[in-house]
């Protein structure tokens, strides 16, 4: 099945060379030009991946991002001119996966779409044997990427579910932030340790009673994060 991407971004030119690129790799592309005709078209059909512009007309790109999490864990990576970090860290803020400042280079942008798609993308039937892991009323379902707890589902993005297995598989180790931030994202992402107390702050908002006093995720002061129920 070809991967579906919807593009969003006001400048025809850059979702002309992204629509081409990707095209090239096989991907199937559909482009919006605003933030309420993005919106329509992530609510009528599945896609695989969004990159959505953080400057749009109409919705603007962290709004289009805010509404898409309201109905899916579709990885989004935004696209932004701003070379401002706060810019950059309220765009995960707001749910996105990634991000990339303009002006980039194609070849970046489809190694990191891959790279996305890769880690949310339904394993190999090889490597396909159900992985339920329970943690007290924590259940963790990697094959389908579900977390329920008490038998309620909790709704994960795809890098909060990849952060939650890695910490979940290795109950007890301490992870430093650079070391999440390498094992997660990859050697190849340019933003910094903040991006992982972020994802951190909001999956404990998520899987936590009281994210202040995690029952799950806890902080070894001055070292990173580790797992434990």
């Amino acid at each position: 099945m070809a991967k579906q991407v919807l593009v969003v971004d006001d400048e025809k030119l850059i979702v002309k060379g992204i629509r081409f690129s990707l095209e090239q790799d096989g991907m199937e592309v559909d482009c919006a030009y605003d933030g309420e005709e993005a919106l329509q078209m992530a609510k009528n059909k599945e896609y695989d991946m969004v990159l959505l512009d953080l400057m749009l007309p109409k919705v603007d790109g962290l709004s289009v991002c805010q509404q898409i999490r309201e109905f899916s864990n579709v990885p989004i990576v935004m696209l932004t001119a701003k070379g401002d970090d706060m810019d950059k860290i309220m765009g995960l803020e707001y749910g996105a996966d990634d991000y990339i400042t303009k002006p980039f280079n194609i070849l970046e942008v489809k190694a990191r779409i891959k790279a996305i798609m890769r880690r949310t993308g339904k394993p190999a039937a090889a490597e396909s044997r159900s992985r339920v892991v329970e943690a007290g009323d924590l259940v963790l379902d990697c094959e389908s990427r579900r977390v329920t707890i008490a038998g309620k589902e909790i709704n994960l993005t795809a890098k909060e579910f990849d952060v939650l297995e890695l910490l979940v598989f290795n109950p007890g180790k301490v992870y430093s932030r650079e070391n999440l931030l390498d094992t997660v994202w990859g050697y190849e992402y340019p933003g910094d340790v903040r991006t992982v107390d972020v994802h951190i702050r909001r999956l404990r908002e998520k899987i936590e009673e009281n994210p202040s006093e995690p029952k799950y995720v806890h902080t070894k002061w001055g070292v990173g994060y580790y797992f434990q129920h």
